[in-house]
């Protein structure tokens, strides 16, 4: 039986605009706050309007909602945010991939996941990357992990679309390091 003090209790402000019933945006931020995430770039090339104009777009997103689906087929899934440039791209495009990212490289999760940013053409500028053979999609250097997908389905759930993907390469960069971690709003290392 769970028992929460009354100093470590949520408080009960009743649901906001968009609820029916049950919890409010705050109570669900606060409490998925306290769960610890891996954290990952997914990135996609963008292809030029046309084959006489100026070369295609890298584009890329931090994220921490992604995780292995099935192991036969192998199956990632990402959330992405309804509307955002990455769900449009990926609606269009579908080959993807994804870095996962060590506990050194934050400032490349930080950079991908500001507000307001600058372009991801200057965002790419000086993290080294190779390309994809499969997908065309930068994967970054020294990352735990490199995957480059194909979408298998999109579900739309409340505001993000579930991106379920089919694993096409799979490469290991840096298989020594630690990971990076997302808990209670902040970067973290593991340990």
């Amino acid at each position: 039986m769970l028992n929460i003090s009354a100093h470590t209790a949520v408080p009960s402000a009743r649901p906001s605009a968009g609820h029916a019933e049950g919890v409010t945006n705050d109570e669900f931020r606060a409490a998925m706050s306290r769960l610890a995430a891996g954290v990952v770039l997914v990135t996609a090339h963008e292809p030029p309007l046309s084959s006489d104009g100026p070369r295609g777009e890298d584009v890329g997103m931090t994220a921490t909602a992604f995780l292995s689906v099935s192991l036969d087929p192998p199956l990632v899934l990402v959330s992405l945010r309804e509307g955002s440039r990455m769900d449009d791209l990926l609606l269009e495009q579908p080959h993807w991939a994804v870095s996962v990212l060590t506990e050194s490289q934050r400032h490349i999760a930080g950079r991908f996941a500001m507000k307001g940013r600058i372009s991801d053409r200057l965002l790419f500028e000086d993290i080294p990357y190779t390309r994809g053979e499969v997908s065309g999609s930068p994967l970054v250097g020294g990352a735990l992990a490199n995957l480059e997908c194909e979408t298998e389905q999109r579900v739309a759930a409340g505001d993000h679309t579930l991106v379920i993907g089919r694993v096409l390469t799979a490469s290991l960069p840096s298989p020594d390091g630690g990971p990076l971690m997302y808990f209670r709003g902040r970067y973290r290392q593991l340990g």
